[in-house]
Parts: structure tokens; C-alpha cells; sequence
């Protein structure tokens, strides 16, 4: 896409401040669990290889939609566990299976922290991404927001995606409500290379994101880069 039509975008990110409260997709009954769990250095490869049998395993689920698992970059052993299941009752059945299981008797000896995991709902989740190459970045934001009637960060965060899919080097740019606290949201996204996400942190509409999103923020945004842990 040409800069000028990135700019358009950027104009109509703006101009769309002012529109009225939209909703998370309530037709959307997917399941989402985002984990985090860090495991000592030396064990690391124990670790992939556990996470790697859970994915596997979990393909032949009932209600799979995707699984994925993620390194953070420049910090080994930290992961990111991110899955999607059809609706609750294919997550609920999930939790019992016996690879469930043995996932966490697997991390429990080399685990250095719980393995912490939260329930989400979609705001705006994109088309399954092309398969990435070796180069692609991975961005996880926690984003945390004060309680307010009058402010709508589903709006705001969904047209953030709305644009910035549009962007060159884009793979992916998903964003998830947490199903018990409301103010509590993930993003996900996906880049081409380093190159690519930094022309987007310095896109004009992701400027004005962080402008508008700071008087309501509940604190500092928890943004961490990550790379496929295969």
C-alpha cells in the first residue's frame, strides 16, 4: 500500500474518534486463552518439546480452532501460549484432557513461574495469517484501562487493527477482550520484520492511538516481542 494511502487510513482513524461505543463481535463465540509461563534457561528445550506435544495434541480436540506458542526475544525460556477454541464448552472439555495434564507435569519441575493463564473474547480477530517466515516478529501488549462510561477502548482498539492491517509487512493484528474484567485487553500482532513494525510505531494513526489511549490507560502498556519457539 502507497504512503499516501496509509495516510488516508491514518486521517480516518482520527476523524472515527468521536463514533459511539462499539461492542466486542457478540456473534463471535470463540474461546481465547492467553498464558505466559517462564521455565529455567537450562531447561528451555524440555520446555518446547512439552509445548510442542501439547499443541499437537490438542489438534485432534473437539472445537480446535489454533495454538501457537511463542519465545520472548532476547529472553529464553519466557513463553507466550495463545488458543482458540470454537466456544466455551470445546475450551471447557479441553481443560480436562488428559494432554492438558500432562502439559503442566511436564513444566511443573523446570517451571520458574506459575503458568498463568486468562480467559478472553474476541473484539476483532483478522483471517488465519500465511505462514510466517523465520523473520517474523510477534507483539503481545497487555493493555490495562480505568473504568469510565464515557471512553470506549474496544473502539479505539479495533479501529487501530481496522488500520494498521492495511499496512506493509502486517501479518496479523488481532485484539482480545479478557471474559471477567472488561478494562483488561490483549493485542496481538504479527510483522514482516523489524523494519515493518518500526514504520508502524511511527505511523501517524499509532501515534494517536497512544495519545488518546494515555488519559485512560491504567497503567504503562506491558508490550513484549516475541519470535516462534520451534
Amino acid at each position: 500500500m502507497c504512503k499516501g494511502a496509509i495516510r488516508f487510513l491514518g486521517m480516518v482513524f482520527l476523524a472515527s474518534s468521536a463514533i459511539t461505543a462499539q461492542a466486542p463481535d457478540i456473534n463471535d463465540i470463540s474461546v481465547h486463552a492467553v498464558a505466559y509461563v517462564d521455565v529455567m534457561p537450562a531447561s528451555r528445550a524440555s520446555a518446547v518439546t512439552a509445548l510442542k506435544q501439547y499443541r499437537d495434541s490438542s489438534r485432534k480436540d473437539d472445537g480446535y480452532v489454533r495454538l501457537e506458542f511463542f519465545e520472548q526475544i532476547g529472553r529464553p525460556g519466557h513463553f507466550a501460549v495463545l488458543e482458540t477454541w470454537k466456544d466455551q464448552k470445546a475450551s471447557d472439555a479441553h481443560a480436562m484432557a488428559a494432554h492438558t495434564q500432562q502439559l503442566q507435569t511436564a513444566l511443573q519441575p523446570i517451571r520458574s513461574s506459575g503458568y498463568d493463564q486468562r480467559p478472553y473474547k474476541t473484539v476483532t480477530v483478522g483471517p488465519p495469517p500465511a505462514a510466517s517466515g523465520g523473520q517474523t516478529i510477534y507483539v503481545i501488549t497487555h493493555v490495562d484501562v480505568v473504568p469510565n462510561p464515557q471512553n470506549d477502548p474496544p473502539g479505539l482498539l479495533k479501529r487501530l487493527a481496522e488500520v494498521s492491517r492495511n499496512e506493509k509487512g502486517n501479518l496479523r493484528f488481532d485484539i482480545l477482550q479478557h471474559a471477567m474484567r472488561a478494562n483488561h485487553f490483549t493485542i496481538v500482532e504479527a510483522w514482516q520484520g523489524q523494519s515493518a513494525l518500526d514504520a508502524h510505531a511511527a505511523a501517524a494513526h499509532t501515534r494517536q492511538y497512544r495519545d488518546t489511549l494515555q488519559p485512560m490507560a491504567g497503567g504503562p502498556l506491558d508490550e513484549r516481542l516475541y519470535k516462534a519457539a520451534e
